[in-house]
């Protein structure tokens, strides 16, 4: 799946990943491969993302929001 991390400043991820976990408004979840599309609202905290072959990576935030699709996930973050 592809996913771009991207905040007023910067973007801060641009990549294939496996796994997403987001701090949702409602409660932390995952995106994985295929999700059904979804747009939730973030809290403060910390997402986890695992790219493909790779270690995951942590990226701290204060809220946004987050939009999945057609195996696409956009993470619109304030940090």
């Amino acid at each position: 799946m592809q996913l771009e991390i991207i905040t007023p400043d910067e973007k801060l991820f641009d990549g294939k990943v496996d796994l997403i976990r987001v701090p949702g408004s409602k409660g932390p979840f995952e995106i994985l491969q295929y999700h059904a599309p979804i747009i939730s609202t973030l809290e403060q905290g910390q997402i986890k993302v695992e790219e493909q072959h790779g270690t995951p990576q942590y990226f701290d935030i204060q809220g946004g929001l987050i939009e999945v699709q057609r195996n696409r996930a956009i993470i619109l973050a304030e940090v």
